[in-house]
């Protein structure tokens, strides 16, 4: 295995001893290509989304947040067009029986099957949709069809009017959600780069159309920024186009925001230009005018263009992952470090007790309950040598581990070190909940 498939290995290992990500139902063997978020790891992707959700809606005065529920009236997912076009061409091999998609490399170029190697030996090509199925009602029936919704774009576009409305907004306005989304995909993967559950951040801007332009290169530039803020380095980052045979069938233009995965280069965010598509094909399915009339001039009517950012809360999370991983020699050993940005870490402050006594586990609690009771998140650690305590940390991304030594009996002082620098400083206990929160922002 080469140095960038080790990499993934070692991190999907930490994820696992630390406490980040599990396998889903591992106990029974696992569920394919879908993982639980364990006490570490829902804390960083939380912080996240917090994050995202701040800059969107919290920072702005032009955008309201809503949460629309998974389950849709069937006539959305026809209006969208995913009942018809979104499907994934299958094909099944008939040696192994295992199912492909048909335009993966080693099947569209080689002819090769992944898992038998024969050649020659694939049905024909046949679509397959890829949203998830299931009845509402206890008759299951073609009447009572629902499907868990493939994005979550949708319902944004169907309560445009009731957030209008409600909010008293005008053009131009954004509606942001953060929700689960649902695709059966053929071909899954890469830890929890692919994966049938995801939660997707989503925001719709509503403009005049005459401005798209105007407003989609705003929108990269935002973006972009925001994802820098959460501690990624930009020689990771890059803007991708989309080609006009890749652009989506609503799409006017669309570029990506990928990081090089080990995995390669791979999109986590996405900036469309869905022109007035959505709302367009709303309105002539569900009868509803979806049109904006401007409240100055009451003649003014048209459908609103619109410019979506959609990043996906668990891409990104692993791009925050993998770029935060590293190992270094210090003394003679291998230090693994989480170098998570100081506002994402799941942890701030480690407390520790030099040694189990002499009053300093007393000191040391009573210093982690003042973090609790600030709402700043802390862990006690009295077990083990303070070194292979510290070590614990490095690997969970804690950035500043807090000791409680000889010396604090005497000045009421602690020895704060720093994850990413290995400096200590000796600070006044009454001082030590200011300074860590200065610096976890």
């Amino acid at each position: 295995m080469g140095k960038d498939g080790d990499l993934m290995e070692k991190l999907v290992s930490l994820c696992k001893r630390r406490g980040y990500i599990f396998q889903s139902s591992e106990i029974y063997g696992g569920t394919g290509s879908v993982w639980d978020y364990g006490p570490l790891g829902v804390e960083l992707k939380r912080n996240i989304k917090e994050s995202w959700w701040r800059s969107m809606v919290h920072e702005r005065d032009d955008i309201e947040g809503i949460d629309a529920a998974i389950l849709m009236h069937p006539r959305v997912w026809e209006a969208s067009g995913h009942v018809e076009g979104f499907t994934d061409p299958l094909v099944e091999c008939k040696n192994c029986h295992r199912r492909f998609r048909a335009d993966e490399p080693t099947v569209a170029e080689t002819g090769q099957c992944p898992v038998c190697g024969t050649s020659d030996a694939f049905g024909e090509p046949r679509m397959f949709n890829l949203m998830f199925k299931t009845f509402m009602g206890a008759v299951e029936s073609q009447a009572a069809v629902v499907y868990l919704r493939p994005e979550t774009a949708q319902g944004i576009f169907v309560n445009f009017q009731n957030v209008l409305t409600s909010s008293r907004q005008r053009i131009p306005f954004g509606i942001a959600q953060i929700g689960k989304a649902f695709r059966n995909e053929i071909t899954p993967g890469n830890f929890t780069f692919r994966t049938r559950e995801f939660e997707q951040m989503e925001m719709q801007y509503f403009i005049h159309p005459d401005e798209d332009d105007e407003w989609f290169e705003y929108w990269k530039a935002k973006r972009l920024e925001w994802v820098e803020s959460l501690g990624i380095r930009p020689e990771k980052l890059r803007f991708n186009e989309h080609s006009p045979d890749e652009l989506a069938h609503y799409a006017k233009t669309a570029f990506d925001i990928e990081y090089e995965f080990p995995f390669g280069w791979s999109e986590f965010e996405g900036i469309h230009n869905r022109t007035d598509y959505d709302l367009r094909r709303h309105q002539e399915f569900s009868g509803k005018r979806l049109e904006y009339i401007d409240p100055v001039d009451r003649s003014k009517r048209y459908i609103p263009y619109v410019i979506e950012t959609s990043a996906g809360a668990d891409r990104t999370t692993l791009a925050v992952l993998v770029d935060a991983y590293r190992e270094e020699e210090v003394e003679g050993e291998t230090r693994v470090v989480l170098g998570l940005a100081p506002h994402l870490a799941p942890i701030k402050a480690a407390v520790f007790p030099l040694v189990r006594k002499d009053g300093m586990p007393e000191i040391a609690r009573k210093i982690h309950e003042g973090f609790r009771k600030e709402a700043i998140p802390s862990i006690y650690d009295e077990s083990g040598s303070i070194g292979r305590r510290y070590r614990r940390q490095d690997e969970a991304g804690t950035p500043f581990a807090i000791t409680v030594d000889g010396q604090t009996t005497e000045d009421d002082t602690v020895t704060i070190r720093n994850r990413d620098t290995l400096e200590q400083e000796r600070v006044a206990i009454d001082q030590v909940i200011g300074y860590i929160r200065e610096r976890v922002g």
